[in-house]
């Protein structure tokens, strides 16, 4: 990070906390009602669609809109794990603590690993969602 970025009037995009830059293709799982629609629109502008779990493309970014009562995450990290690029990243979108639906990082932590991710980093998506950074751990183990 740049030491100018912090300065007032200089506000950093959404799609830029997440690393997502133009010409990238992004998969988009969990939509509902409740989701950042900010962060979507800031993403959307940046890769100009979003494909849905469907696509036979290879994927550089997953956003995975997740809460407690969507079932298994292990299931749908492994589904989604298969389209992603060797690079890529799952980001795992999930509600704040103490808002519906919320998941303890331990059970994100425990989930990734049972896939083979590894958990890097959290940032702020929105008022009421959290993003956690999910990769491959360097040296390609899959």
């Amino acid at each position: 990070m740049s030491a100018t970025a912090g300065q007032a009037g200089e506000v950093q995009s959404l799609a830029d906390r997440l690393n997502i830059e133009s010409g990238q293709v992004v998969m988009e799982v969990g939509y509902d009602d409740d989701v950042a629609e900010d962060l979507r629109d800031a993403i959307i502008e940046r890769v100009e669609e979003l494909v849905d779990e469907d696509t036979d493309e290879v994927v550089d970014a997953v956003l995975l809109w997740w809460r407690d009562e969507d079932g298994d995450l292990v299931d749908v990290l492994v589904d989604v794990r298969t389209s992603l690029a060797e690079s890529g990243v799952v980001w795992l979108l999930v509600p704040k603590a103490g808002r519906d639906g919320h998941i303890e990082p331990s059970d994100i932590a425990e989930a990734a690993q049972t896939v083979g991710l590894q958990q890097t980093s959290n940032v702020n998506a929105g008022k009421d969602w959290i993003a956690t950074r999910l990769v491959s751990p360097k040296g390609g183990r899959r």
